[in-house]
């Protein structure tokens, strides 16, 4: 049995030759969205292949699977899987599979665990130094204002999201600048940046040694934030955008010579003053359905014994 031989193979293929395609290139920070959808479907089809492999492979390993996996298809598809021929490798195969299936799942729960965790100590800090009025209920989408010397913004998601932004922030930038800043923020929370965050995290930290994993993680990171900047730029303007990102962070020291944890700041703001053009509507329609159908592909050869079966 062959197939979910074929089916590892590829998505070994996809995750060692889609990242460098992507690496090189010259349209991903032109177009981040695209690319943030390019990403996602590269990571969804090396994980349909993993699950495929192992449900043909415990299908071969076990009767009872086989019966559930099989149960509608005709004898003739079950015979052109040749299940009956697998070795001994198709049950270790499974076992190994699943596990790592069960360990994803597992990564997952704990980022998102760690996450509510996260902004629970945050909204609790939130109440405590900016207090609810008497008779005031949460709202979504509600603006604090917190005491700061540092000039921050953060988009606060949960039940109740809320926008926060120090005084700091107020008083460093004036009018359409502030504007900017807010709309970056809620560029985030309207695509839902945070379960990419959290997703590409878990998989990252999961498999450390899997190197689409972690360049998933960190393209994650870069491009939801040059996305939230093209959301900004396009109702404030690219320069007044720039200009927010500068003053957010002069005091950090992001633009000195030595590297900072927001070494990219400065790439954003350059990106913002020297706009690249973007690609024609034609060109990203392409591109996107090109990439959604990078998953459909391991589908497709899992089907094919069946389908020589039945043509």
């Amino acid at each position: 049995m062959l197939v979910p031989a074929a089916l590892l193979l590829l998505g070994a293929l996809t995750a060692v030759v889609a990242p460098r395609l992507l690496a090189r290139a010259d349209w991903v920070d032109r177009e981040p969205v695209v690319a943030l959808w390019v990403w996602q479907c590269v990571v969804a089809a090396v994980l349909v292949c993993c699950a495929l492999s192992m449900t043909l492979s415990a299908a071969a390993a076990w009767e009872v699977v086989r019966g559930h996996v099989f149960a509608p298809a005709p004898r003739a598809v079950v015979d052109a899987y040749a299940l009956g021929a697998a070795g001994p490798w198709a049950a270790a195969l499974a076992v190994t599979l699943a596990c790592a299936g069960l360990w994803s799942a597992a990564m997952l729960l704990r980022e998102v665990v760690r996450a509510r965790a996260r902004r629970r100590a945050r909204r609790a800090e939130l109440l405590v130094r900016a207090p609810l009025l008497p008779g005031e209920e949460p709202v979504a989408g509600r603006l604090v204002v917190l005491e700061g010397e540092r000039p921050d913004a953060w988009w606060l998601p949960g039940a109740a999201p809320q926008l926060v932004v120090t005084t700091a922030a107020l008083r460093r930038l004036k009018g359409r600048q502030l504007d900017a800043l807010l709309a970056h923020e809620q560029g985030h929370a309207q695509a839902r940046h945070d379960w990419l965050l959290h997703c590409s995290d878990a998989l990252a930290s999961g498999f450390p040694q899997v190197p689409v994993f972690a360049g998933f993680r960190d393209e994650m990171h870069r491009l939801v934030e040059l996305a939230a900047d093209d959301m900004a730029s396009r109702r404030f303007g690219r320069l007044t955008t720039a200009l927010a990102l500068v003053e957010l962070n002069e005091d950090r020291g992001v633009f000195g010579p030595c590297p900072t944890p927001q070494a990219h700041v400065p790439q954003r703001v350059h990106r913002l003053l020297t706009p690249p053009d973007r690609l024609p509507a034609l060109r990203r329609l392409r591109l996107t359905a090109a990439a959604a159908l990078v998953p459909v592909i391991p589908v497709l050869v899992a089907l094919v014994p069946a389908l020589r079966a039945l043509g």
